[in-house]
């Protein structure tokens, strides 16, 4: 196994995570109501687009850190996890990016008036309600599972591996959905950006 990166200490720990995961949550939720109007040179949904690229990104490294920890390569299995929580982070400030220069997208908004208007909704039929569950089930497990994410990787980085293997086989499955889709959102939205 390898030698502790960090120092224990639960304590600082739980505040950090805490404190960070918080901020997150609330920068999350109250800047994506702003919108900020600039000329950009280039085109604003590129964050958009780079966002789904970064989470195919990460749910690829899960698999990848998955398979080495199977092979007991434990140096190759946390040096790509480090990298999912690096792009997570850059992830995290193209999101806030977008919303602020994009502004909110609508499913369904052919006409890109703002509005989903019954002919338009008509046009979407199911997709529309799959696109609803998919988009919930992605925010509300992204934002939860934040706080398990950074634990599991201080427990990592403590070398405190049990502890790290329990959380760890719970919060895989939920980082994975939420990193997957990700994409699949981006994919269904991304023909109503004006």
């Amino acid at each position: 196994m390898l030698a502790p990166v960090i120092k224990k200490n639960d304590k600082q720990a739980k505040l950090l995570i805490g404190v960070f995961s918080v901020v997150v949550f609330v920068a999350v939720s109250f800047l994506t109501k702003f919108t900020i109007t600039v000329e950009l040179p280039f085109d604003k949904h590129i964050f958009a687009l780079a966002n789904a690229i970064i989470n195919a990104t990460v749910a690829v490294l899960l698999v990848a850190a998955l398979v080495a920890v199977k092979q007991k390569k434990y140096t190759a299995h946390k040096n790509i996890m480090l990298t999912a929580l690096f792009l997570s982070v850059l992830f995290l400030v193209s999101y806030i990016a977008h919303h602020l220069l994009a502004g909110e997208t609508k499913f369904g908004d052919t006409d890109h008036d703002g509005l989903v208007s019954i002919a338009e909704q008509a046009v979407v039929g199911n997709l529309r309600a799959f696109y609803f569950i998919l988009l919930f089930t992605h925010i509300i497990l992204a934002a939860t599972s934040l706080p398990f994410i950074l634990f599991t990787a201080y427990r990592g980085l403590t070398s405190e591996f049990e502890d790290h293997k329990k959380i760890a086989r719970r919060i895989w499955p939920i980082w994975f959905y939420v990193a997957v889709t990700g994409p699949l959102v981006y994919l269904m939205i991304s023909p109503y950006y004006s």
